[in-house]
């Protein structure tokens, strides 16, 4: 998987994205199995245009069905309007295109309080806070989440207020 090329291809194309997810997780906390690139992004048309050219640039395939599967270069403008997920198999490892996320409030508040990062390679990227990271997997069935992600979440935010506030003093 080549996340700096993913991540690039969406710089280039100036897509409103948070990188969400276990490359998310990865990169700001510690290493974890990941098989994807997963995205959110702001779920504009023209955001939604500029997405679909970034992933055209990656020669992204995608298909509703194993029938309608291609290249989305060959798509019409316009077919990321057809889900709120997508799924999409690219050469530099693939990719899922979230239009929205269960847990946090919206987007633009999620964007606000993303962090500003750079991967190893020295790509720049959004990616979700910590909190808005918690508020996700608080957001799955219980079935369905992550128990070691959520400890690592809470410490890391425990970790970020004590930092900020200073340590509490006890018994005085």
């Amino acid at each position: 998987m080549n996340v700096d090329r993913i991540l690039d291809a969406l710089n280039d194309q100036r897509v409103a994205y948070l990188l969400i997810g276990g490359m998310n997780f990865l990169l700001r906390h510690k290493p974890v199995l990941t098989f994807d690139v997963d995205v959110w992004i702001d779920d504009t048309a023209e955001n939604r245009a500029k997405c679909e050219t970034a992933l055209a640039e990656l020669d992204a395939e995608w298909g509703a069905s194993d029938e309608d599967w291609k290249p989305v270069s060959q798509r019409p403008g316009g077919w990321l309007e057809r889900q709120a997920l997508f799924c999409l198999a690219s050469p530099h490892g693939a990719i899922d295109v979230f239009r929205r996320v269960a847990g946090p409030a919206d987007w633009h508040q999620s964007a606000g309080n993303a962090r500003r990062e750079q991967t190893p390679g020295g790509v720049n990227y959004l990616g979700l806070s910590d909190e808005d990271m918690l508020r996700c997997q608080q957001a799955l069935e219980p079935g369905l989440r992550r128990q070691d992600r959520i400890a690592t979440l809470e410490a890391a935010i425990h970790d970020a207020q004590t930092r900020a506030t200073g340590p509490s003093v006890q018994g005085v």
